[in-house]
């Protein structure tokens, strides 16, 4: 994203949507990263969404999405407020991943048809490569789980 202009208006989007906070501005350098036409596809389409997961234990959450359309799906991204609170790199990761889900609409890319995958290698196209299990590690306490799980505990 080029200038001050679109910087202004990613940052009025970014904290309309999820306030502003530490996890705001680490969602505002992932999205200054990606391509001009996909941050443009999700600004500028009424379906896309980011929200804070506001998950109450034994009490569920509260999510609200566009009304998907046939063929073109709501394009909603959660994510966790401890975000903020984890290593940058991860944060990172999982926030372009999310955004890759976004994208491709939760489909693959590619050769790529598991959507999982698909978001991993769109996201690091675009700079944002899964960190190695000792940074996931330190985010979360997790045993011999795959970094894939460590994502869906800090973003569906």
């Amino acid at each position: 994203m080029h200038g001050t202009t679109h910087t202004q208006d990613l940052r009025r989007y970014v904290e309309r949507s999820v306030g502003l906070s530490a996890l705001s501005l680490r969602i505002i350098a992932v999205m200054k990263r990606l391509p001009e036409a996909v941050l443009s596809d999700f600004l500028n389409d009424s379906r896309f969404r980011l929200a804070l997961d506001d998950h109450v234990p034994g009490q569920g959450r509260a999510v609200w999405i566009a009304c998907p359309k046939p063929g073109n799906g709501s394009r909603c991204v959660i994510l966790k407020a401890s975000l903020a609170d984890c290593p940058k790199e991860f944060a990172h990761y999982v926030i372009a991943h999310e955004l890759a889900h976004a994208h491709l609409r939760n489909g693959g890319w590619g050769d790529l048809e598991d959507p999982e995958r698909a978001a991993d290698a769109l996201a690091a196209r675009w700079g944002f490569k899964r960190p190695p299990r000792t940074i996931a590690k330190t985010a979360v306490d997790v045993s011999d789980e795959t970094v894939p799980s460590v994502n869906r505990k800090f973003a569906p």
